[in-house]
């Protein structure tokens, strides 16, 4: 059996989290999904080649979205957070 396009979707976008989250980390091979957080600077880097977004070179901006999506106030953003603001971006170009 097959998996259907919403589940390779979503494991899509858990490989997508893993590779960057587990970037900064020693030992990311032997952790758990809910143990991987973002740092600013991952984040930075996954919305640059993931969804090519120009205006994270202001650093100023990568501040902003940061605390935005930071609901924990960790300074990290965890996957939970970060679906939060992938289905936010799919609710914006839904509607364009």
């Amino acid at each position: 059996m097959t998996d259907s396009r919403v589940t390779m979707a979503i494991q899509t976008l858990m490989q997508v989290f893993h590779e960057y989250a587990s970037k900064d980390e020693a030992h990311s091979e032997t952790r758990d999904m809910n143990q991987f957080k973002l740092s600013k600077r991952e984040l930075k880097e996954l919305l640059q080649k993931e969804l090519n977004f120009e205006n994270v070179k202001d650093s100023d901006k990568v501040d902003e979205l940061m605390k935005e999506l930071d609901s924990n106030g960790d300074s990290q953003v965890d996957f939970q957070e970060f679906v939060i603001f992938v289905v936010s971006v799919a609710c914006i170009l839904g509607l364009n």
